[in-house]
């Protein structure tokens, strides 16, 4: 004999019941089937309500019950033919009728017993029952209804439930001894107490009804439809990434089911466990999948942590003092105050050095424990021995659960490295003696992003998930882009890196999409989006709240950089090619370090000297290496490189750097780097990461152009005088060329003092030569004291930048 339990979910419309009989006729090809319904989903809710809508006095339960009748009525006219419908109708009346009457005379009392709430919620699967017993009569099945209040005995206390398992069983097996037949209908969730009045089994009943049947009757397995594949590593609508479970113990369903898996009805197990029932798990619309079986053992499953869960609706509760330590029996009339106001302890946590106990509770039952408590020990808080309990609010408990995690090592490790890693802090934690499950206290904002950490860790191939927010998609940015999108397989195959672009904006428009942004049509999606705004922009990469976060900046904007303290003091990486922040004042740039160290956020920007050129990265493995700087010679700019590499008199000065503007070597401000500044930014920067505490005014810059070309407002303006200066372009030209040499505009760090200028280069000299817009970066330190190290490529350019950045990204995934 099969018994099959349906739930809400898979009777939610007529449609699905005549998906749920299909089912069922394929089993009655077998075997006898007993059924056990849940009401249509929604419908118990919607009781539920009434109930205490009508206790208030609000006639708006009156719409609420003929919406529910006329559903009901509208199930039958669908499912059943014409001339077989008069029955059912008048039942299915007749049980709107009672329930009226009931929600009439808590209306006028103004109260609502728990008698009565037991005895209204019961109804749906009662209504449910009764309509699907008659649509199968109409194909032709015939079904004995069988009222599971006539069956199963229990008593309710505070929302637990007590079964007389020695009287139902009797009803049980009294029952189906004496009636014999190939399909029985069960209405789930129902019951009567030990004085025959109308009870529940609680919210998910319906599984417990069906196990209690099938121990009852010492059945192989229960068979639990639902609209899932079984239970999951996690809750699939939080987690993309999770799948369902072939195999889990007892033990492993039930600290799931505990902590929040939606799928089984935690008292569903005990029938079933000293009589090794199985359950199995199955998916109403995918009946072929194989779904999960629960049973006394999970051998089958090879890994060591089973799934991942957790529950919302809980508030901690502390108390602590000095004059619970050494005190004994303090903590047995702490949690007898409890037990006695029937608060069930989700969590308990106390310190070693017995100062403080905390604890977490259901959520609506917290400003009742503290009152009990407060109350209990009001003598200690009033002698200041101990203090009055505190609440702690917006918090969730995520739990580890696994048979086989007490036989692995580090587990704890693991999870609270990965959570701290990604900046969500633990409140509380528990761990059982079993080592089953370990649950730690957390924000309830960082729930989503604890359990894609947890699971990404300990379920997925090796992999990480990037999440990119750029703003900034001119020439670097749209290059990045484009690299990401070509390295996309190669990141995920090659380097096990998934990494998803979640925004994009440019100083007009924004564009967020959480399922990540198509690649191929960023252009299209960026154009349709909104107006661009900094501080909504950082707003919403916060509310996102996901593991792995980076901020990318491409821009040479103040204002945008100045916003990076917020995303490291959020625990959200920047890689940025902006070089303001980094040569602004150095108690800012001392800050956004020391904010990247505080929330374990990286702060990266190679590109800042050199574009795609390791020079920062060489400097700072040099420093970390113990050796020492001693001089830094430098060409760092790509644009006046290529100026003064493409200029030889015979074209005119400003048609060379218009060229440069055009190809992307310069900023989109041309003096930026004809001044001297960009280069002056970057010396700085070298100093700093050499460990020099120097200011941009420190300094020291030779300017080639005049003062009145520098202090032009327009790039038209700029150009103009250029034009009107080409003599001395040419005269500078010329001696250099006299003499065998070449124009370089040369950094220079040494002693403690930077300067930057043009200088004349020898044939001889490692400047000489260098080709387009080439940087080149000479290392004098300990270790190379006479020869020193060099770094040297392209240092300018949309390309080699975007690919600097992409560099920074993946060290980033690398961590």
């Amino acid at each position: 004999m099969y018994i099959l339990k349906f739930g809400g979910s898979s009777l939610a419309t007529p449609e699905r019941v005549k998906l749920v009989a299909k089912t069922i006729q394929e089993h009655l090809k077998k075997d006898a089937v007993i059924s056990v319904f849940s009401a249509f989903g929604g419908v118990t809710n919607d009781l539920l309500l009434m109930a205490e809508l009508a206790a208030r006095e609000d006639l708006s339960y009156k719409e609420i019950l003929e919406k529910n009748e006329k559903r009901h009525l509208e199930a039958v006219r669908e499912l059943i033919p014409v001339t077989a419908q008069s029955g059912i109708l008048s039942q299915v009346k007749n049980q709107f009728n009672r329930l009226e009457t009931l929600y009439e005379g808590v209306y006028l009392l103004n109260e609502l017993s728990d008698k009565t709430r037991h005895v209204v919620s019961g109804f749906g699967e009662i209504l449910s029952s009764l309509i699907i017993a008659e649509y199968f009569k109409s194909l032709g099945l015939d079904s004995l209804f069988t009222d599971t209040r006539e069956l199963i005995v229990c008593k309710n206390n505070n929302e637990k439930v007590l079964v007389n398992y020695q009287a139902t069983n009797r009803n049980i097996t009294e029952f189906f001894s004496e009636n014999k037949a190939d399909f029985y209908i069960v209405p789930g969730f129902v019951a009567k107490n030990d004085h025959g009045v109308p009870s529940t089994l609680g919210r998910g009943g319906s599984d417990f009804t069906a196990a209690i049947i099938a121990g009852a009757l010492d059945l192989d397995k229960v068979l639990i439809y639902t609209d899932v594949n079984g239970m999951f590593t996690a809750n699939p609508n939080l987690v993309p990434q999770a799948y369902s479970l072939k195999n889990i113990s007892y033990e492993e369903a039930m600290e799931l089911s505990h902590f929040g898996a939606k799928v089984l009805y935690p008292p569903t197990l005990q029938p079933l466990l000293d009589k090794n029932i199985e359950i199995h798990i199955r998916n109403t619309f995918e009946p072929d999948h194989p779904g999960t079986v629960i049973s006394k053992s999970s051998k089958k499953n090879f890994r060591w942590v089973t799934g991942i869960t957790h529950i919302d609706a809980i508030k901690l509760l502390n108390i602590e003092g000095s004059g619970m330590v050494g005190i004994p029996g303090f903590s047995k009339r702490f949690f007898e105050i409890l037990f006695q106001e029937h608060i069930n302890v989700v969590l308990i946590t106390q310190a070693s050095s017995e100062h403080s106990i905390c604890i977490a509770v259901k959520a609506d039952e917290a400003e009742k424990a503290k009152e009990a408590l407060d109350e209990a020990f009001e003598a200690e808080i009033a002698f200041k021995k101990i203090k009055p309990v505190e609440i702690e609010e917006n918090v969730s408990i995520v739990a580890l659960v696994g048979d086989r995690m007490k036989s692995h090592h580090g587990l704890s490790g693991k999870m609270f490295s990965a959570l701290g890693n990604n900046n969500i802090n633990i409140r509380a934690i528990a761990q059982g003696s079993s080592e089953r499950n370990i649950s730690a206290v957390i924000a309830k904002k960082d729930v989503t992003k604890a359990l894609n950490t947890l699971h990404e860790q300990f379920f997925e191939v090796p992999s990480k998930e990037l999440n990119l927010f750029i703003t900034g998609v001119g020439n670097v940015g749209s290059k990045l882009l484009d690299q990401l999108k070509k390295q996309e397989n190669y990141l995920l195959e090659k380097l096990r890196l998934k990494v998803r672009v979640l925004a994009v904006s440019n100083s007009r428009k924004m564009y967020f999409d959480e399922d990540g942004i198509d690649l191929e049509n960023w252009e299209k999606a960026l154009i349709e989006g909104e107006t661009a705004d900094k501080k909504e922009f950082f707003k919403r990469v916060k509310e996102f709240n996901l593991r792995n976060s980076i901020f990318v900046d491409n821009t040479a904007s103040s204002e945008i950089s100045n916003w990076y303290k917020e995303y490291l003091a959020n625990s959200i990486s920047v890689v940025t090619c902006n070089k303001i922040a980094c040569a602004d004042a150095y108690e800012n740039y001392a800050n956004l370090q020391n904010l990247a160290r505080e929330y374990g956020a990286s702060f990266l920007y190679e590109t800042n000297v050199g574009a795609g050129l390791p020079i920062i990265d060489t400097l700072q493995n040099l420093i970390a290496s113990g050796d020492q700087i001693r001089k830094i010679q430098a060409v760092l700019s790509g644009s006046l490189n290529f100026v003064f590499n493409n200029y030889d008199a015979s074209s005119p000065f400003y048609k060379v750097v218009e060229t440069a503007m055009k190809e992307g070597y310069t900023e989109p401000d041309p003096k930026i780097d004809l001044s001297g500044v960009d280069v002056a930014r970057k010396i700085l920067i070298l100093a700093r990461e050499s460990g020099l505490e120097l200011e941009l005014e420190d300094i020291e810059r030779d300017n080639f152009l005049s003062e009145e070309s520098l202090n032009s407002e327009t790039n038209e303006k700029f150009f103009e005088l250029l034009e009107k200066g080409e003599s001395e372009f040419k005269k500078m030209y010329e001696d250099a060329a006299s003499s065998d040499s070449e124009l370089k505009y040369v950094a220079q760090l040494e002693n403690g003092k930077a300067k930057v200028g043009l200088q004349k280069v020898g044939e001889q000299h490692p400047f000489a030569n260098l080709s387009g817009s080439d940087n080149i970066v000479l290392f004098f330190t300990d270790r190379y004291p006479e020869q020193p190290l060099i770094v040297k490529g392209a240092g300018a350019g949309a390309d080699v930048t975007a690919s600097g950045i992409f560099a920074d990204i993946i060290r980033i995934g690398k961590k």
